[in-house]
């Protein structure tokens, strides 16, 4: 019998683009999934869309208040089900027919006594669905250290075992970012992590999306600035990875727990600072981003 896997889609005001997505879930090559929806708080007609598939017995659907995505996909995560692997889903992507074949037949060769993340890559569509461009394939930098300043793993291209489920549900975090970003931590510090080199999904660009191209480059480098040096974004990332070291650091392995030492420090300590800027291994994915982040060791907001 084949593996069973349940996709955990958190929704929020996503009325004009949600029906596309659960049709390419529900639509899927492989044909052992169930779909669990949250809605959270939506004020749009986002639930009247899911509660036809919920009539049909397409999906399960649990029409919640507004918590945050954050918190609608711990829910989901405790909640989605029994099931082998568990797939994290966006409102508003479209997926390739085989995306959950591909994620399974790449699962089934891991290990299943350590908790396993795979990710794959993608393509850019316009908000209409046209084709804009593939995504960079060079294979992400994947480790332990990279997990607690970057994530590589993005929620609408992540499936995961039941070991990591189980883990994440029992320890359930207080101060995460986000779903995903803890997920490739628990996955990374003690478990596998596979990236897969093949587009899987339409990651749709909305009109407001900013990029790497045209006037909006300008845009986004103002706002990779603000986000390093000008708010409170580093500081949520270390109080992650102070949950994170409370809840696991006695189930990692001593090279892992040195890593975590390091970078769960308080205050500035100049020595500290500095063994971070020099940290000889690879942080972020870009260049600039791995100067930014080593500037921000520096100044001590990290």
């Amino acid at each position: 019998m084949s593996k069973k896997v349940n996709v955990l889609l958190s929704a929020y005001n996503g009325e004009k683009y949600i029906k596309a997505q659960i049709d390419s879930i529900l639509n899927q090559s492989y044909t052992n999934v169930e779909l669990y929806v949250r809605d959270d708080g939506s004020k749009d007609g986002t639930l009247a869309i899911v509660r036809e598939y919920e009539e049909k017995g397409l999906l399960h659907l649990e029409a919640g208040e507004n918590v945050g995505f954050v918190k609608s996909f711990e829910w989901l995560i405790a909640n989605g089900g029994e099931a082998d692997y568990y797939a994290f889903s966006d409102q508003d992507d479209v997926w390739f027919e085989d995306k959950i074949k591909m994620a399974v037949e790449k699962l089934e060769h891991a290990r299943e006594d350590v908790p396993v993340l795979y990710f794959s890559n993608y393509d850019f569509y316009d908000g209409d669905l046209n084709f804009m461009a593939h995504r960079d394939g060079k294979t992400p930098n994947i480790s332990f250290v990279n997990s607690l300043v970057d994530c590589v793993s993005l929620g609408f291209n992540s499936v995961f075992n039941r070991k990591a489920k189980d883990m994440v549900t029992e320890q359930m975090p207080e101060k995460s970012t986000g779903h995903d970003w803890w997920m490739y931590m628990v996955c990374a510090g003690m478990g596998e992590v596979i990236y897969d080199e093949r587009p899987t999904v339409k990651y749709r660009r909305h009109n407001n999306n900013v990029s790497d191209g045209g006037d909006s480059f300008i845009k986004f480098q103002i706002w990779r600035f603000k986000r390093f040096f000008l708010n409170h974004y580093f500081h949520h990332i270390h109080e992650q990875i102070k949950e994170y070291g409370k809840l696991y650091k006695d189930r990692m392995t001593p090279e892992n727990q040195k890593i975590l030492d390091l970078f769960t420090k308080d205050g500035f300590h100049p020595l500290i600072a500095l063994r971070k800027v020099f940290y000889p291994k690879k942080l972020r994915q870009k260049v600039v981003d791995e100067i930014f982040v080593r500037l921000v060791f520096l100044i001590g907001r990290l």
